[in-house]
């Protein structure tokens, strides 16, 4: 295996595992919330719901530059290909962007998640502005799997 290749699976990796904590993270805070407002209010259960899953799309923007990475060399179908460092380093810095945004934002938007569903406890009509609050963190790892996905198709291999 080339010095390359573990590059780009370490880039992988932390695509994947970074974005998918930052996520577990999140929709955690948002449950937490969620089940306080359950146990007084259960009708409430599916906008609470809503609210909670928001944060869990991190994990799967994580999850995509890591597929996407593990194909271009060869992980998938098992035939690697023995990359330069450049190239591995390459991927690796692909990785970067979602890795670290997807795991602040991840949090971060539970935390606004937990907010919201407090709000829709208190008022139920205001669910739809909690979620596009909610919604307004995702834009940041919207951006984050952009760069990345721009990023891993300049990397030539």
């Amino acid at each position: 295996m080339t010095t390359g290749l573990v590059y780009a699976l370490i880039g992988a990796g932390l695509a994947a595992g970074l974005a998918g904590i930052g996520s577990a993270i999140g929709v955690a805070l948002g449950g937490k919330a969620a089940a306080g407002v359950i146990s007084e209010k259960p009708e409430l259960f599916g906008r609470v719901l809503i609210l909670q899953a928001l944060p869990g799309t991190q994990g799967i923007y994580g999850f995509l530059v890591a597929i996407l990475i593990m194909a271009k060399i060869g992980m998938i179908g098992g035939s690697p290909l023995p990359l330069t460092d450049a190239q591995g380093l390459g991927l690796f810095a692909a990785s970067l962007p979602i890795a670290l945004g997807g795991l602040v934002s991840a949090i971060y938007q539970g935390k606004m998640a937990a907010a919201a569903i407090t709000m829709t406890a208190k008022k139920p009509t205001m669910s739809a502005r909690g979620m596009t609050m909610t919604a307004i963190v995702e834009t940041y790892a919207i951006l984050a799997l952009l760069v990345s996905v721009l990023m891993y198709v300049a990397v030539a291999v």
